[in-house]
């Protein structure tokens, strides 16, 4: 039994690309202190940091309750569903609520930026 190695697939950008082998590092240096990466990265930063500090700070006030507030979060709402169930469920509405936010800013924020750096980089400038 022999084995036959495979041509390696064609460099993207077919075969007049400007960069056959890819960027070098000094190109990518060089986007990385342009103005178009760091306004991607704003946007970026932007948007995570204070998410992410309110969910933190969301889920340790869920925690604290949980821990000092029994009385509390053992309140009836109705029937057997008490404060600490619907807050609980609500962390994970808020996790896949956030995860949706994100997923639609970075569609019509994020990938048109990246996007833009990218075909910038793929035409050597």
């Amino acid at each position: 039994m022999t084995l036959e190695a495979a041509a390696p697939p064609p460099p993207p950008g077919g075969a007049g690309s400007h960069h056959p082998a890819g960027p070098t590092a000094e190109e990518f240096t060089s986007v990385q202190h342009s103005s178009e990466f760091a306004e991607l990265r704003r946007s970026h930063r932007s948007f995570a940091f204070p998410l992410t500090v309110a969910f933190l700070a969301w889920y340790l006030l869920y925690v604290l309750l949980s821990n000092y507030a029994g009385g509390f979060m053992g309140t009836r709402l109705f029937g057997n569903i008490n404060v600490a169930l619907v807050l609980g469920l609500g962390q994970f509405a808020t996790t896949f609520l956030i995860a949706w936010l994100y997923s639609r800013h970075a569609a019509t924020k994020l990938d048109p930026k990246a996007s833009a750096i990218k075909a910038l980089m793929e035409a050597g400038e």
